[in-house]
């Protein structure tokens, strides 16, 4: 009977803790739908849209907004409303691919760095103000240049450009507390360096790092629209909102106004989104916040 107790506690507090936090805090359920509305649509929307993205029609050539096409259609006679929907599930695995490579490779260099100092501090301060020296979109454009705009190759580019981000975060915080009491405290009862480090110095790095990865989602699908817009992105017919944002600015002047407009909005939205959803993230890992 008390397992059973102490196995429900802790789910119990932390959705106490959720619930706290959203009660707190009423933008953050805002965020927090508009968050599951674009992971809706990335899951399950290339089921349910009305239309084949890829299928064309000659017959629907760029007809405006109606109750048969939603957003209008394209050039092509394709449904903008479902090249929307599905694209977001493309954009949104790029920005969270892209976003989980940095956090990872960003903490473990940050976290060395910050605990241990030294010449590995030095040399990563080198390497990091290196990569910042660069217009970090510019830096983007470089690599995928180099390596060929697959839709790896843009991940990798956008998550070295965001390395800096998180590896500055964790050894601020980790330089700052590796001295401290409980620091000491955890060493003193036995935990190995790298124990210390992982629990008791990185947890208090996530409060910041969560902000940090909320506003980095957001950058990672503008950075991948941007280059797709450039034509270094992924490559059409792929539906992708800054290709068709890039398609679309071609007929705003003859008055073909939704080919652009729906693409830029979805992806308005998405960014909007994940900025707002920083605070929320923020105070659901941050101990003070506890209730």
């Amino acid at each position: 009977m008390s397992d059973a107790a102490n196995t429900a506690s802790p789910r119990a507090g932390a959705f106490g803790h959720l619930g706290h936090v959203l009660r707190e805090n009423p933008v953050t359920v805002v965020a927090f739908g508009l968050f599951l509305l674009i992971v809706g649509c990335a899951i399950f929307g290339p089921a349910l849209v009305p239309y084949d993205p890829l299928a064309s029609n000659a017959e629907q050539v760029l007809k405006p907004p109606s109750w048969a096409h939603w957003f209008g259609t394209d050039a092509l006679g394709r449904d903008v409303f479902s090249r929307v929907i599905v694209a977001t599930r493309l954009d949104l695995t790029i920005s969270v691919a892209a976003v989980a490579i940095s956090f990872v490779i960003g903490s473990v260099l940050g976290g060395v760095a910050g605990y241990w100092g030294g010449l590995i501090d030095a040399v990563l301060n080198r390497l990091l103000d290196t990569i910042m020296a660069f217009p970090l979109f510019v830096l983007a454009m470089g690599i995928v240049a180099a390596l060929g705009n697959t839709i790896e190759n843009i991940i990798y580019a956008t998550a070295v450009i965001n390395v800096p981000f998180y590896a500055r975060l964790v050894r601020a915080e980790v330089n700052i507390r590796r001295n401290s009491g409980f620091a000491q405290a955890a060493r003193l009862a036995g935990n190995s360096d790298l124990r210390v480090l992982a629990f008791h110095l990185f947890p208090n790095a996530l409060p910041a790092m969560m902000v940090q990865v909320s506003l980095n989602l957001g950058w990672a699908i503008l950075n991948a629209a941007g280059l797709s817009f450039i034509g270094l992105g992924v490559r059409p017919p792929t539906p992708e909102w800054g290709i068709m944002v890039a398609e679309g600015a071609n007929y705003i002047v003859s008055g073909e106004w939704w080919l652009a407009l729906f693409p830029g909005l979805w992806l308005m939205l998405a960014v909007f989104t994940f900025n707002l959803l920083g605070d929320g993230m923020r105070d659901l890992v941050d101990p003070r916040k506890r209730s």
